[in-house]
């Protein structure tokens, strides 16, 4: 899976306090994935259009504090209806020890906060790039918003 990602808008923020530290280019993307784990304070935010398809504006990348996980949090835009089947889908397809996925629907905003481990991901390599784990976390994603559809 190979995404245009030319668009992208990227910014590295502060975790605590949600403050940009930097707007980044496209070129942010060849960045290795440690970056994160040598920058616990941060996390990185992508928005793209290439994400419409897997039903979300953005991604928000980071290291959890307590677990030392690579994290994805996204709003995805599908109905609370699907609360099981979001559930049964990262069951199965969330692999390995100490898999902790959060979901939480907001009535408010009509979307899921959604917190996965990219380390659970099939395809997951710590050596990876940015541009790696978010076409990881695309391919996990349209995997998902198949299965809701098929529903």
């Amino acid at each position: 899976m190979t995404l245009n990602l030319s668009d992208v808008y990227i910014e590295r923020c502060d975790k605590d306090s949600e403050e940009v530290i930097a707007q980044e280019q496209a070129s942010f993307l060849s960045t290795s994935l440690s970056h994160l784990k040598h920058h616990m304070n941060e996390f990185v935010y992508i928005e793209s259009q290439e994400f419409e398809p897997i039903k979300t504006d953005s991604l928000s990348i980071e290291v959890d504090d307590v677990f030392k996980m690579y994290m994805v949090l996204l709003g995805l835009k599908v109905q609370k209806k699907h609360a099981s089947a979001i559930k049964s889908y990262f069951e199965a397809n969330l692999h390995g020890e100490n898999v902790y996925s959060s979901m939480m629907f907001s009535g408010e905003d009509g979307l899921w906060d959604i917190n996965i481990p990219i380390n659970n991901m099939v395809g997951f390599q710590e050596e990876m790039n940015m541009k790696e784990a978010v076409e990881i976390i695309y391919t996990f994603l349209a995997q998902l918003i198949r299965t809701l559809e098929q529903q």
